[in-house]
């Protein structure tokens, strides 16, 4: 599992203008997007309307207490720690040189921000990594469900005002200047759990639910940083769902990228049942031989994450303009990953798909051109 600082890939400071559809509505419009895409709906039983419906309620959830706060900026209860200017400083320093190490291209879209932005942004990228690596860390073979509880608990003392250490303290710093609710942060730590306890996922309904754990909070948590462009007309739920989308579809490609290197731990992070549908099981995985039937199957599944980044698109150029390239940076590159599994013949297998430097720094001045266009007036 990898977690990726996605379209936050996303927020809105203050109230936002905008269509007044109902959240319902505009679900299900951008669900059925997403079901469709392979054009061959037969393919993937477990996208199904009705079995995605059943995990909106969740995101739902998310997406309403996230607006909810938004709206509300000036009256977010926080209980700010009263920091020395010069440790908030260097605990803000210390989670900048983290996210430059390990994520490279995303720390340089980040340079464009606000430096208030920029310090958020790194703030949550840190949270969001020191999490992952629990499971999946050097250390995580000594994970147990206790330890999960403990960070959970270490989450509430961090919003709280009553920080551990020095990242945890420009977390707390973090959540008193932007309106960032908990749900988000807490629904990762799920995800974490859900890591411990399954290897399989039956159909893609279930695997869907674990990127949104995973990956799509990532874009929630990320929001109200990222700020919505004033001159944005479209609702702040609709901007939302995009950076659930680019979170999802993020993790998705991650799952395609790494099929080979989870299955030498045991993992298998494709829907069992669409396995099933072209004639594959787990047995055809661990043999790390690519047939025409797996070539067939990673065809669609390729398309499906494709989808995610279309329906994504639509909302990145709706952040605020300073916000906007690490967004499109991590959209561009991500999709190129998927053009590299292509390229490799769909052998995910024995082969890990990776974009190039040379091709990273050719993207960025495209994704800073894509986010110079100016927000449309109505996404449909």
């Amino acid at each position: 599992m990898c977690i990726t600082l996605s379209l936050s890939s996303k927020p809105c400071i203050g109230v936002c203008n905008g269509s007044l559809q109902s959240p319902k509505s505009m679900v299900t419009t951008a669900r059925t997007e997403v079901i469709t895409a392979p054009k061959r709906p037969n393919t993937f039983p477990g996208s199904t309307k009705q079995g995605i419906s059943d995990i909106d309620l969740r995101v739902q959830e998310v997406v309403r207490r996230q607006s909810w706060t938004n709206n509300l900026v000036g009256e977010v209860n926080c209980r700010k720690p009263r920091f020395e200017p010069m440790f908030i400083d260097d605990a803000y320093d210390k989670c900048r040189n983290i996210c430059a190490e390990y994520a490279k291209t995303f720390y340089l879209g980040t340079l464009l921000m606000t430096k208030e932005r920029q310090k958020a942004i790194w703030a949550i990228y840190v949270w969001c990594r020191r999490t992952d690596e629990l499971v999946d860390g050097p250390n995580a073979e000594y994970m147990s469900p206790a330890v999960l509880e403990r960070w959970e608990e270490r989450l509430q003392d961090i919003f709280e005002g009553r920080p551990y250490d020095m990242l945890d303290a420009a977390l707390s710093d973090t959540v008193c200047n932007f309106p960032l609710d908990t749900k988000p942060f807490r629904d990762m730590i799920e995800g974490m759990r859900m890591d411990t306890r399954k290897s399989r996922y039956e159909s893609f309904q279930e695997l869907y639910l674990y990127c949104y754990y995973v990956a799509g909070t990532v874009g929630l948590m990320s929001v109200p940083v990222m700020g919505i462009a004033p001159e944005s007309s479209v609702s702040a739920y609709t901007i939302y769902n995009a950076a659930l989308y680019l979170g999802i579809g993020n993790q998705l490609t991650n799952i395609l990228r790494d099929v080979g290197e989870d299955a030498l731990r045991g993992r298998v992070y494709l829907p069992q049942d669409e396995l099933a549908q072209f004639g594959l099981t787990d047995k055809d995985v661990f043999s790390r031989k690519v047939t025409d039937a797996w070539r067939d199957f990673m065809k669609e599944q390729i398309i499906r994450a494709r989808s995610f980044f279309n329906l994504a698109e639509e909302g990145a150029s709706q952040l605020d303009k300073d916000s906007r390239w690490p967004v499109w940076s991590s959209l561009m590159l991500y999709r190129k990953i998927l053009d590299a599994i292509e390229d490799n013949d769909y052998d995910n297998l024995t082969k890990r798909a990776y974009v190039g430097r040379t091709k990273k720094l050719l993207t960025l001045p495209l994704a800073y051109t894509r986010a110079l266009s100016k927000p449309s007036l109505y996404l449909g």
